[in-house]
C-alpha cells in the first residue's frame, strides 16, 4: 500500500523519479530551481569567473555538475571547484589549502551550495580568516548560519546574497503566535524549552521543563506566565517571514483540497455522521494520490498552487541580502525575486536602489577571467586554460563582429568591406581608370597628344606627297601606317572609363586589328625595300613586283588573320564587364573579363609574330645602300616594339585589376610611339627643317 506524502522541506532530485516515488509531492522547489536562480544572478551581473564550493556528498557533487553546465551556457566557468568535507582529521589541512586558494584567486565572486549538515564545516572554514573583498552567493542553507555562530563569519559574509523560499501569507498566524504560551499548551515540551531560552526564566511545573533540560544551564527566575512573544524580536529567529511555515500551511491545504475533491467525486450521504464511514468503505489510501496530483488552488497569498508531473510546486524564490552589525544583530533585505515560470528575460527581478554586491565595494566588481571583447574583436581561447579565459583578437580585413564577446568574425558580403573599427560592413570603393583620375587623365593626355602628333605627321606626308623623300618610302603604305598608329593611340581611350558591354567588346578586338594593320604596314614597307633593292640587279624578275600592289596585298593578307581571330573571339567567347572583389583591399575593381585568355593571347601572339618577322626582314635589309635607309629605322622601331610586347606578357600575367589595364595602355602607347618616332620623325625633320636635302638629286646621290 502506497501512502501519499507531501513534503515541506525536501529538495532532493531523486524524488522527481515518478517510477520510484509516484505518490511523493512537495511544497518547496527542487534544488535545480535554486541553482538556476543563482546562475541567473551571475549572468545578470556579468560575473563569469566564479569560485564554487559544494559539500562533499551527493548533493554537492550533483550541484557541481549542474552549476558548471549552467555557467557554460552563459559563457562562464569555474575559477576553482572544491568539495567541503565533513569535520575529520583531514579537514584542517584541507582548510588551510582552501583558504590560500580563496586568497589568491582572481575571482571576486564565490558560490556556496550545500545542505545544512555542512554548516559547521563552513563556519570552521571561515572563522579564522577574513575575506571582505569577495561577493558571496549562497544557497538557502545560509539562513541556518544566523542561528549558529554567525558572529564568527559575519565579517566575511557581510552583504551575502542568498535565495530563500518565497515568503507567503498565513492569515491570523501572527496573532496566534503572539498568544502562544506554556500555560495554554502545558504538554508541549518543545515550547517549554524555547520559552525558557527566549525569556531566560524557568518553568517550575516539575523538573520536566526546567532549565536543566537545556544541559545544566544555571537556574533562572521562574516564568510568570505573562510573557508574550510580542515583546521578543522574532526576526532574529526567522519566524515572522513565514517561509518554511508557509510550506507547511500549503501542504496541509493541498491535502485538504485533495480530500475534499475525493469526497465530492462520490455520491455521499448528506448526513455528516455518515461521511467518514462512507469514505472508509469506498476509498483506499492509495486512491488519494490521483486527487493530490490534480490539486489546483489559490491560497491567501494570491500565488497559484499546484503540482507538476514530477510532483513539484511552482518555483518562486526571494533574493535576500544579509547585513551583520557589531552589536550582534543582523538585518536581511529582500532585494529581488526569481520566478522560473515568468517569461524569459523577466524571471529575475532585482532592486535598483540598493548596492547588491557587497558593502565593501562602491562599484560592482568585475569577476571575469578575461574582459569582454568589444565589437570588432573575437575571442581566442588561451591554451590549457578555462573556456572563459581568452584573448581578444581583432577581426581580419573584410570581417566584422557587431556583438561583444563574439566567438568568431563574420565575413562581409562580396560588395562590402569592414570599416575601420571592424564592427560594420560598408560598401567597397569602385576602382577603375577614370578619365577624371590622375592616372586616367595622364594616359588620356598622352594618347591625345600622340594622336594629334600622328595626325600632324599624316598631314605633312599628304602635303609633301610629291617630294622625293616621301615618294621613295612608299607614300600609300606610309599613310596607312600613320592612320593605323593614330587609331591605335585613340583605341586606348576605350580602356579608360567605366567598363561597359560595348567598350569591353571593342577594346581588345579593335586594338588588335588596328595594331595588326600597323605592323602589317611596317612589314609591307620592309618587303618593299627588299624588292626595290633586288629589282635593281640585272635580269631581276622582281621588277614587275615594284609598286603598291604588293604592299597593299601584304597589308590585306596579314590583317585578315587578326580579323579572323578577333571575329571568332567575339562570337565564341566575347569579353564582358566584370568585377574583382578579392585583389584590392576594400575595393571593387571594375574590369573587362576577356572571357577567353587563350584567344586574347592568340590575338596578341599573332601580332607579335608579324612584328618579329618584320624585325628580321628589316634587320637583314639594314645594310642596303643609303638610298633605302628606311630599313635601318624600321629595324630600330621593331626592336623597341618587340621589346615592349615581350615584356608585356609576363607583366600582364603578374598584375591584377586596374594595373593590368594601365600596363596594356602603356604598351600600346610606347610601341606606337616607337613606330612613329623611329620611322617618321627623321623624315619630318628633313621635310620641315632640312628641305635642301629633300631633292631628287640628293636622294639619288645618296
Amino acid at each position: 500500500m502506497r501512502l501519499t506524502l507531501i513534503s515541506y522541506g525536501s529538495v532532493d532530485l531523486i524524488f522527481n523519479d515518478r517510477s520510484q516515488f509516484p505518490s511523493f509531492y512537495r511544497t518547496v522547489p527542487n534544488e535545480i530551481s535554486e541553482m538556476n536562480g543563482i546562475v541567473q544572478m551571475l549572468e545578470h551581473f556579468g560575473w563569469k569567473w566564479v569560485g564554487i564550493l559544494v559539500s562533499d556528498d551527493e548533493v554537492g557533487h550533483r550541484a557541481s555538475e549542474v552549476l558548471k553546465k549552467l555557467m557554460i551556457k552563459i559563457g562562464g566557468c569555474a575559477a576553482f571547484l572544491d568539495f567541503i568535507p565533513h569535520q575529520n582529521s583531514l579537514f584542517k589541512n584541507w582548510r588551510e589549502n582552501m583558504l590560500l586558494k580563496i586568497d589568491k584567486t582572481t575571482a571576486y565572486v564565490i558560490v556556496i551550495f550545500l545542505n545544512s549538515l555542512y554548516i559547521e564545516s563552513v563556519v570552521d572554514l571561515f572563522s579564522t580568516r577574513r575575506f571582505p573583498k569577495k561577493v558571496w552567493i549562497v544557497s538557502s542553507f545560509f539562513m541556518g548560519i544566523t542561528e549558529f555562530r554567525f558572529q564568527e563569519i559575519k565579517y566575511t559574509f557581510n552583504g551575502t546574497l542568498t535565495l530563500a523560499l518565497h515568503e507567503g501569507v498565513i492569515p491570523g498566524f501572527k496573532d496566534f503566535l503572539y498568544k502562544v504560551n506554556p500555560n495554554r499548551y502545558p504538554d508541549d515540551d518543545f515550547l517549554a524549552i524555547i520559552w525558557q531560552h527566549l525569556f531566560h526564566c524557568s518553568i517550575t511545573n516539575g523538573n520536566k521543563h526546567n532549565s536543566s533540560a537545556l544541559g545544566g544551564i544555571k537556574r533562572n527566575p521562574a516564568c510568570t506566565g505573562n510573557e508574550s512573544l510580542e515583546n521578543i524580536d522574532l526576526s532574529f529567529y526567522d519566524v515572522l517571514d513565514f517561509r518554511i511555515s508557509y510550506r507547511v500551511y500549503t501542504a496541509v491545504y493541498a491535502l485538504a483540497h485533495a480530500v475534499h475533491d475525493m469526497y465530492i467525486s462520490q455520491n455521499a450521504y448528506s448526513l455528516s455522521g455518515q461521511i467518514s464511514i462512507l469514505m472508509k468503505k469506498r476509498f483506499q489510501p492509495w486512491q488519494l494520490n490521483t486527487f493530490v496530483s490534480r490539486v489546483h488552488f489559490t491560497p491567501s497569498s494570491g500565488v497559484e498552487m499546484f503540482f507538476d508531473s514530477k510532483g513539484d510546486p511552482p518555483a518562486r524564490f526571494d533574493i535576500m541580502k544579509w547585513f551583520f552589525f557589531p552589536n550582534e544583530r543582523f538585518v536581511k533585505f529582500k532585494v529581488g525575486s526569481f520566478d522560473p515560470s515568468a517569461p524569459v528575460g523577466e524571471q529575475l527581478q532585482l532592486s535598483k536602489s540598493i548596492n547588491l554586491w557587497s558593502p565593501y565595494y562602491t562599484e560592482k566588481p568585475l569577476s571575469v577571467c578575461s574582459e569582454s571583447c568589444v565589437t570588432g574583436y573575437r575571442k581566442a581561447k588561451r591554451e590549457a586554460q578555462a573556456d572563459c579565459c581568452y584573448d581578444c583578437v581583432r577581426c581580419s580585413e573584410g570581417e566584422i563582429s557587431n556583438t561583444t564577446d563574439a566567438s568568431s568574425c563574420l565575413q562581409c558580403p562580396g560588395d562590402q568591406w569592414s570599416n575601420e573599427n571592424r564592427n560594420g560592413c560598408i560598401p567597397k570603393d569602385l576602382e577603375f581608370i577614370s578619365f577624371g583620375g590622375t592616372l586616367g587623365s595622364f594616359l588620356t593626355s598622352i594618347a591625345l597628344i600622340l594622336s594629334l602628333t600622328t595626325a600632324a605627321v599624316l598631314v605633312i606626308f599628304i602635303k609633301y606627297s610629291d617630294t622625293p623623300i616621301v615618294k621613295a618610302n612608299n607614300w600609300n603604305i606610309s599613310c596607312i601606317l600613320l592612320l593605323s598608329i593614330m587609331l591605335s593611340f585613340l583605341c586606348t581611350l576605350l580602356f579608360i572609363g567605366h567598363p561597359t558591354r560595348m567598350s569591353c567588346l571593342l577594346r581588345q578586338s579593335l586594338f588588335g586589328i588596328v595594331f595588326t594593320v600597323a605592323v602589317s604596314s611596317v612589314l609591307a614597307k620592309t618587303i618593299t625595300v627588299v624588292i626595290a633593292f633586288n629589282a635593281t640587279k640585272p635580269r631581276s624578275k622582281l621588277k614587275s613586283w615594284i609598286g603598291t600592289r604588293v604592299s597593299s596585298s601584304v597589308v590585306l593578307l596579314c590583317s585578315s588573320g587578326e580579323i579572323g581571330i578577333c571575329t571568332f573571339w567575339m562570337i565564341h567567347s566575347p569579353p564582358f564587364p566584370d568585377t574583382d572583389t578579392t585583389t584590392a583591399t576594400g575595393k571593387i575593381i571594375l574590369l573587362c573579363n576577356e572571357s577567353s585568355v587563350a584567344l586574347f593571347f592568340c590575338a596578341v601572339g599573332y601580332m607579335g609574330v608579324l612584328a618579329l618577322f618584320s624585325f628580321l626582314v628589316a634587320f637583314l635589309a639594314k645594310d642596303f645602300p643609303d638610298s633605302f635607309n628606311e630599313a635601318k629605322n624600321i629595324t630600330f622601331s621593331m626592336l623597341l616594339f618587340c621589346s615592349v610586347w615581350v615584356s608585356f606578357v609576363p607583366a600582364y600575367l603578374s598584375t591584377k585589376g586596374s594595373k593590368t589595364v594601365a600596363l596594356e595602355i602603356f604598351a600600346i602607347l610606347v610601341s606606337g610611339a616607337s613606330l612613329l618616332g623611329c620611322i617618321f620623325i627623321p623624315k619630318c625633320y628633313i621635310i620641315l627643317v632640312r628641305s635642301e636635302l629633300n631633292t631628287r638629286q640628293i636622294v639619288i646621290r645618296k
